[in-house]
């Protein structure tokens, strides 16, 4: 069933127009950095108390992918620095 009236788009957009206005509401961590509220800190991974993200383990399966994608990109013959040189220009 259809709505007799449908808004138009211009009084759907006017209605949404405020809920840009107002920004992301941080609160503090315990560790003392800003997180998201009711989700786990970026910085220490805890979540109400509790550990809930394993920093260290991300940390390191991290820099191993890097290593294995700077590998592939040495094997292949393409060079990093000029990449990032090019992608800075655009």
């Amino acid at each position: 069933m259809v709505v007799r009236m449908r808004a138009n788009r211009s009084k759907t957009g006017m209605r949404r127009s405020h809920a840009a206005i107002s920004g992301t509401r941080l609160s503090k961590c315990s560790c003392g950095a800003n997180r998201v509220s009711h989700r786990a800190c970026p910085e220490c991974g805890k979540y109400n108390g509790k550990i809930v993200i394993d920093i260290v383990a991300r940390t390191k399966r991290e820099q191993r992918r890097t290593k294995k994608h700077e590998k592939a990109l040495k094997e292949s013959g393409k060079d990093t620095t000029k990449e990032k040189e090019t992608t800075a220009k655009k």
